[in-house]
């Protein structure tokens, strides 16, 4: 808990508290550590301030003592305003004070200080980075024993909340660590924890606190002083001999304060408008270098009106460096994206709320680790030796981010000054030997680091050079001879070189010829370049021969040029050709050029012919190409023959055949020839048709029309294509039947009516006798509705919105012709027919909850959905008198607002989109008469767990002997459950709870239907009476005194119970009350020897609410006679009955009371039944 002191009418907002972001420390929390209760003193005009832990605050309005409990002996931390001081008094009874007074104040003499040096907080308090911030107030934080001297201090400062008003903050909770901050407390410390204190110390001040008095005064042996800054402060108010407080008076303080007092109303809700604390917050997708952090809006507690806008600060720690939590994000998002982070780095996140310039406390860390990585880009390496052959390199580790380096990659360019790199090394040590260099020539390196994640990026590229002189220049190599693949090359010894050192030489080659030579520990640099040409060669055949574009007497020849050209483009081509069988003919030369196609022409159809290819150039003449055989193809046939009939011609078919083309044929094409015979019709525009195509001279044709004339005209063809059209001949065919009639059109009269038409039918060389119509729903029920030479008619007794569908044939002497294309029909649609099945309900179809249904107001019908006659029905229209209703597309409607029984006649009809329908019969209902109104309900007894209910008639309707009622009681749902439904006029409820309210409400039902429920009664049970106790028990003491003791009976709901005791002796007619109080026992002195005695008890119950006593009923009376004995007896309880012949007691006299009471009752009720 943080508490906060603020004097006169001030009323700050305070910063949220630091301590809020540190656990509390184990002693506090487990309980361990003893407690004890504190005294806050608030004078009149002051008030405190008690922020709790959940951030809520709380005001308290002096004068009042606050009490508060410590669980570890220390003092609670308390903001003072500027130029005032928080002392700790203990007065003699040991009880110690908080008191807040003026600096100027001296300390009572009665009062010593309760805090010594000895008081102190873990160190772990001081380190926390939020207790460090910058400010113009001094905070004085406390120490350990041992880990620092009492002489020593710490300044540090906390940030202004106001410019004109400084106030300190001081904070009663430990701090445990970064290492411990996420992780749970331990139930329980393995060692004591010291009880610890607060020691405060002083910083330099501003010119305004340079006016400062001093008062000093000793109590319990200690001195406490008040002086200018510079000397040391104890810690709480009271500390060790010697040490001093400054004047914190600053501007704002109150006796320096010249503004105007503020509203301590207004000031007062809005330091008690503050956030709530926060849940963890949420950290997913977690990556090496970024992490999403997502956290659940607040809710702000102590606010009124409308919810003020809220701000979030995200703040984010790592652990590996200064441990200080940083503010990353600040703004209304529910997540932010963390980036820039380090991979495999433990980092805690937190989050805190800021509204309306009010920072809520942080929420608890988060803590999370990112992914480990590839390695970060190492330096360059460095060089540590080198010669005039080799470099030794060496190179750093560079961050391994969390994942072990395995290889290092080094790689050079091998001293070619061209950008292009090539591996030397790969291996997991840190240094490298390059050798084998040239001596003073420059090689460039990078290095890379290698682990399970990845490869690193190359560092930068530097450049080593070996020692030494540049060496001589080897002369260029010279071309000795030279062949189509092959070249002969030959140097000359340096001068430099004795006769008697070896040289060895180096021929490198690629496009161009260098050579290099090396003697011992020097290698020369290569020779200028040397070009040289190979001779040509004999070049390869052409490759890819085709042939294209073939006729029965030419075809084209193409080819691609040799894949070897021997070295020279010039090339030229032979194309030669053989005809028929290779091993008889002879090869001819048919082209020869440097063209890559040639067109043979000239040559003899059908016949088959070979080509070869090869190409010469300087170097000599190829070999020849693969054969290419190719055949060319046959001519077309000449012209035909016309075609003529074979028998009869008919009216829809006839029979033709022709002769082959003129000229003689071989047998191949005479086999491969193919006809093609065309016909066209004589009418104008007319296009000619192929109706026959295939080997045989002759055909049937048929589908023709009768009595009409047509042009046949025939061809051959064969693989060359087809042959010229023979000369045309005209044929007509016979006369026969009609052909296909049109079809018929249909037009609408209306939805019973239709008119067909048709087209009167060409004749076929013979007149039409008739046309027959057929007409029905579908193809199969088609029926002959008319016949004769008439091209209408009508047809009348059709469906609404219905499919027909009808056909045509015209026949004459020839016979019947074909049926025209089927004519589908579908009559409009209507208005929709008669609604059948009006009748009217006793409960409705689909009842609503908003509306309740009165069979005296009501009326639910239903009706059966008419016919629409193709059109959709829309609506419903219910005739009732002169009234109208109109409903929706349903079968069922409630009519409301109607009179209670009364008389109605309705009609209905269906609507649609084509118009209304009719309206069916007159349908005859009467409403019934009103249900009973509910009667007055009243509470006829009540018992403590029981209350008897009646009711009697109605006074606005007469019920009848067949009325039920309905009686409902609330539950602890607030919803009312039927508990009674009868016709009897009293119900009890058992098995209630003593002294509760309880709910109820009626209703009355009859042949009407329900009535509406009553309002709502409220009736309560009274309290129990205590239970009647069993007998006492009596144990004679020493002398003439006895001990009573007698059971407890535990509290009934939260009321005490006493119990009161009477006793009955001596002479003695009635009982005497000798004891009333909580105690179980008393006990009786000065009674008299040898007399008899009598006790007895009963219990009565303390009722806090209402102050009411309830006494129970007298237990039975116990007797006992005291007799001189040196041993102490104990008598038990004569609970036997009094013998015949001796006084009544007094529960056999109320016995006998109540047997008369009820006898006479049962006797007057009696009589007045007969009288009744």
């Amino acid at each position: 808990m943080f508490v906060t002191m603020m004097m006169m009418d001030q009323m700050l907002d305070l910063p949220p508290p630091l301590s809020n972001e540190v656990p509390m420390m184990h002693h506090m929390i487990n309980g361990d550590a003893p407690q004890q209760v504190i005294l806050v003193q608030v004078n009149p005009g002051e008030t405190f301030t008690i922020r709790t832990e959940d951030g809520a605050l709380q005001c308290i309005q002096g004068p009042a003592e606050v009490p508060m409990m410590s669980p570890n002996g220390s003092i609670p931390p308390i903001h003072v305003p500027p130029g005032y001081v928080s002392q700790v008094l203990e007065d003699n009874t040991g009880v110690r004070r908080v008191v807040v007074t003026p600096h100027s104040e001296c300390y009572p003499p009665s009062y010593s200080p309760a805090l010594s040096p000895s008081h102190h907080i873990h160190p772990p308090y001081l380190t926390h980075p939020h207790f460090i911030p910058a400010s113009h107030t001094s905070y004085y934080p406390p120490v350990s024993p041992g880990d620092m001297p009492p002489h020593q201090f710490y300044q540090h400062r906390l940030p202004p909340i106001y410019p004109e008003e400084i106030i300190p903050l001081y904070n009663v909770s430990t701090f445990m660590g970064h290492e411990e901050y996420c992780k749970p407390p331990p139930k329980k410390l393995k060692q004591p924890v010291e009880r610890t204190g607060l020691s405060q110390v002083t910083s330099p001040l501003s010119s305004s606190y340079k006016n400062t008095t001093t008062c000093t005064t000793t109590a319990n042996g200690y001195g406490k002083s008040h002086s200018s800054p510079g000397g040391g402060g104890g810690g709480g108010g009271g500390g060790s001999p010697g040490n001093k407080r400054p004047d914190r008076r600053a501007r704002g303080s109150p006796k320096h304060s010249d503004t105007e007092p503020q509203d301590h109303d207004v000031d007062t809700r809005r330091v008690q408008a503050v956030p709530s604390g926060m849940d963890k917050p949420q950290v997913s997708n977690v990556q090496s270098r970024s992490a999403l952090v997502s956290w659940t809006s607040v809710s702000v507690s102590g606010s009124s009106g409308r919810v003020p806008s809220c701000s979030y600060e995200l703040q984010l720690k790592d652990k590996g460096r200064d441990g200080k939590y940083k503010v990353v994000y600040s703004g209304e998002e529910l997540q932010y994206t963390l980036t820039d982070l380090r991979p495999a780095t433990d980092y805690h996140v937190r989050v805190s709320t800021v509204c309306n310039s009010m920072k809520g406390p942080s929420s608890d860390a988060r803590a999370f680790t990112t992914h480990s990585a590839p390695p970060d880009t190492p330096l360059p390496p460095r060089l540590s030796h080198r010669t005039k052959s080799s470099l030794t390199l060496q190179w750093k580790p560079p961050v391994d981010n969390g994942s072990k380096i395995t290889n290092y990659v080094l790689e050079w360019d091998e001293g070619k000054k061209n950008s292009i790199f090539r591996e030397y090394y790969v291996g997991h040590q840190r240094h490298c030997k390059v050798m084998g260099l040239c001596p003073a020539v420059g090689y460039t390196f990078r290095v890379a680091a290698l682990n399970d994640i990845g490869t690193s990026g190359f560092s930068t590229e530097v450049v080593f050079n070996t020692t030494g002189s540049l060496p001589q220049t080897s002369l260029p190599p010279r071309l000795a001879q030279a062949g189509p693949s092959w070249v002969t090359l030959e140097w000359t010894r340096p001068n430099s070189c004795s006769n008697e050192e070896v040289v060895t030489y180096t021929l490198e080659m690629q496009d161009e010829t260098k050579l290099i030579t090396c003697s011992g520990e020097w290698r020369s640099a290569p020779s200028s370049l040397l070009v040289c040409k190979t001779t040509p060669d004999r070049p390869g055949p052409p490759v890819n021969p085709a042939v294209n574009a073939v006729t029965y007497h030419s075809f084209c020849v193409t080819w691609e040029p040799p894949q070897d050209d021997g070295g020279s483009g010039d090339l030229t081509y032979v194309l030669e050709i053989s005809e028929g069988n290779l091993e008889e003919s002879q090869w001819v030369t048919l082209y020869r050029g440097p063209e890559r196609k040639h067109l043979c022409e000239d040559l003899k159809p059908a016949t088959s012919y070979s080509l070869r290819l090869s190409c010469v150039n300087v170097g000599g003449q190829s070999l020849c190409s693969d054969d290419l055989t190719v055949r060319t193809h046959i001519p077309p046939p000449g012209r035909c023959q016309p075609p003529s009939t074979v028998g009869n011609v008919k009216h829809k078919e006839m029979t033709l055949q022709w002769v082959s083309p003129d000229g003689p044929l071989c047998g191949e094409e005479s086999e491969n020839v193919e006809f093609s015979l065309e016909m066209c019709a004589m009418e104008e525009g007319s296009e000619p048709t192929e109706v026959y195509c295939g080997s045989k001279t002759e055909c049937t044709v048929g589908n023709l029309l009768p009595g009409t004339t047509y042009r046949f005209q025939v061809r051959a063809a064969n693989s060359a294509g087809y042959g010229p059209y023979s000369e045309s001949v005209e044929i007509s065919t016979a006369a026969g039947p009609p052909g296909q009639c049109s079809p018929p059109a249909i037009n609408v009269r209306s939805h019973t009516c239709a008119d067909v038409t048709w087209e009167n039918k060409v004749s076929s060389g013979i007149d039409i006798s008739e046309y027959r119509l057929d007409w029905g729903r579908d193809l199969d029920s088609l029926e002959l509705v008319y016949s004769g030479m008439e091209t209408c008619f009508q047809i009348s007794n059709l469906e609404a919105s219905a499919d027909y569908c009808c056909r045509l044939q015209a026949v004459n002497q020839a016979g019947a012709g074909p049926y025209s294309d089927l004519v589908m029909y579908r009559t409009p649609a209507a208005a929709p027919d008669v609604v059948s099945g009006f009748c009217c309900v006793d409960h409705p179809l689909n009842p609503t909850d908003n509306e309740p249904f009165s069979h005296s107001t009501c009326l639910a019908l239903t009706w059966d959905e008419p016919h629409c006659n193709g059109a959709e029905i829309t609506s419903y229209c219910i005739s009732i008198g002169d009234r109208i209703f109109t409903t929706r597309n349903e079968t069922c409607h409630i009519i409301r607002d109607l009179l209670p029984d009364s008389e109605y006649s309705l009609q209905i009809r269906a609507e649609n989109e084509m118009g209304p329908g009719p309206f069916s019969q007159i349908l005859t209902v009467r409403t019934r008469p009103l249900p009973p109104s509910p009667p007055r309900l009243e509470c006829a007894a009540v018992g403590p767990q029981s209350l008897k209910l009646r009711w009697g008639f109605s006074s606005r309707s007469q019920l009848t002997d067949d009325t039920t009622y309905t009686l409902q009681m609330e539950n602890r749902n607030q919803r009312f459950v039927v508990v009674y439904r009868g016709s009897s006029h009293t119900f009890k409820l058992q098995r209630l709870s003593e002294s509760s309210q309880y709910r109820f409400r009626i209703q009355a039902v009859s042949e009407a239907g329900e009535g509406p429920f009553s309002e709502t009664y409220t009736f309560s049970t009274t309290k129990s009476l205590p239970q009647t106790l069993k007998a006492p028990r009596v144990v004679q003491l020493e002398g003439n005194a006895c001990e009573v003791t007698w059971e407890s009976i535990p509290p009934m709901r939260g009321d005490r119970i006493s119990y009161v005791l009477q006793v009955l002796g001596g002479r003695d007619s009635d009982y005497k009350q000798v004891y009333k109080g909580d105690e179980t026992s008393f006990q009786l002195s000065g009674l008299q020897w040898n007399t008899d005695y009598r006790v007895r008890v009963f219990a009565c119950r303390r009722c806090v609410d209402t102050l009411q006593e309830l006494c129970g009923s007298f237990s039975p009376s116990a007797h006992f006679n005291l007799r001189r004995s040196d041993a102490t007896l104990a008598v038990e309880a004569d609970i036997t009955r009094v013998p015949m012949g001796k006084t009544l007691t007094d529960e056999q006299f109320a016995g006998l009371i109540v047997f008369g009471v009820a006898s006479l009752s049962v006797l007057m009720a009696f009589l007045l039944q007969l009288l009744i």
